[in-house]
Order: structure tokens, then sequence, then C-alpha cells
């Protein structure tokens, strides 16, 4: 029969095991780190309403929440930045900036931006609910019945910014024209992408399928539907 002073020593060193297991997994507790701030710096190629594209990045699209020196992401066009901040759980493509400064005439850089608020993107289109936008084909102007009550929708086609209100020109495969929506209203979001996209002539519109043209316009006009853009993009 083991000694008791074994038993004890046998207890004593699972104890101190379990002691020294806890304080590790403690103190591995106490060393993880906060989400750290993230720098970019570089020239801003595109800035519209709440959104800016800086190269350097790495395809995110920087957001922000408030005014920049009296005006909006559009200010920072071609200018010199640097922008620190956060990258954002919920929205996977998103960079949140808090702080941005710009560099002056002198080479040296300013502040311009600290965020106060809560990062609110009412028009920003995730992932997964882009992918529910389901392709829409049209092969007639005189077939309404493919585009009514379609709700989400995507389409392939070129804008026609020339044109008042701008409409999505429409082809088949031998580039012949099947017809016109008519946009009402591009969320700044889309227009953002829109500006991205500036050396496509044509990619992807996600859209609001919204009112029918009356049939006799449509017959002479080939404009189709009335719709609102919500992201645009080259799938």
């Amino acid at each position: 029969m083991a000694s008791t002073k074994r038993i004890i020593g046998i207890f004593g060193l699972i104890l101190g095991v379990i002691f020294l297991m806890a304080g590790g997994m403690y103190g591995q507790e106490q060393a993880a780190p906060a989400a750290s701030v993230v720098e970019f710096e570089g020239t801003v190629k595109i800035g519209l309403g709440k959104y800016f594209y800086l190269p350097s990045a790495q395809g995110l699209d920087l957001a922000v929440q408030g005014q920049i020196e009296s005006g909006d992401a559009s200010k920072l066009t071609g200018k010199d930045v640097k922008v620190k901040g956060e990258l954002l759980a919920d929205k996977p493509s998103v960079f949140r900036a808090d702080t941005i400064e710009l560099k002056d005439a002198s080479g040296s850089f300013r502040n311009v931006y600290t965020r106060t608020q809560d990062l609110v993107l009412d028009d920003y289109l995730d992932p997964v609910t882009r992918d529910s936008f389901q392709e829409m084909k049209i092969t007639s102007a005189l077939k309404n019945e493919e585009w009514e009550g379609k709700g989400n929708v995507k389409v392939y086609g070129m804008l026609q910014k020339s044109s008042t209100p701008p409409t999505i020109v429409l082809t088949d495969e031998k580039n012949k024209e099947i017809g016109k929506i008519i946009v009402d209203k591009f969320t700044d979001y889309a227009s953002y992408y829109m500006s991205k996209l500036r050396l496509f002539d044509k990619f992807w519109f996600y859209l609001n399928v919204k009112e029918t043209v009356d049939k006799k316009v449509r017959t002479k006009s080939r404009e189709l539907f009335h719709a609102d853009v919500v992201f645009c993009g080259l799938y």
C-alpha cells in the first residue's frame, strides 16, 4: 500500500500542474492584444460621399462618418493622405477611417478629420446580399413579364450618362439594342463603384426594379422600366 506521504506528494504534484495550467491560460488572456490600429498612406484615387479609394489599402473601401473640413470624401481625391482606423468584422470590404491627415504644400501632414460618431453606411451592400441578386435576362421590350415583380436583380449593360435621366442600355449577343432601363437614383455606394470602373464600358448593375414604362412609350423609346442602382461591379 502506498504510504500516506507518497499519496500526499502525488496529490500536491497534480494540484501544482493544475495551478500552472490555469496560470498560463490567465497569462494568455491578459497578454491578448486589443484590436490594433492600422495605418495607410498614399494618394487617394477616388472619393465620393462617405467612401474613398486608396491603392495602398489593398482593395478595401475606406469610409468616414462626418465631414472632412466642411466637405465629404470627394475633397480627398488626388490628395496625399495618412489614414488611421480599423477593419470592420461585419463589413469585410470596409476600412473605417478614424483619423485622416492631409499633406500640404510644404510636405507636412495636418489633421483634417477625426471620427466622433459611429460609422453608419445605409447604402452599403455586403457580399452575401450582393450574391442574392440574380441575373435578369431581357429579350424584348414587349415582354414586361421578364422584369415585373423581380425586385432585386442584376443586369449587364452600359450606362448612357448623356440621357436625361440616365439610362442603362441592354444589348444582345450581336450588340443590338434590346432596351433601356431608366435610372431614377444611384446610391453613393453605387456611384463610388462606377467611378472605380471608369475604364470599363460595360459592367453589372445591381438594381431595385420599379414601375414599368407605358407600352406605347416603350414601343417607341425602348425604355423598359424605372430602377434604382444600388451597386456596380465586374461580376
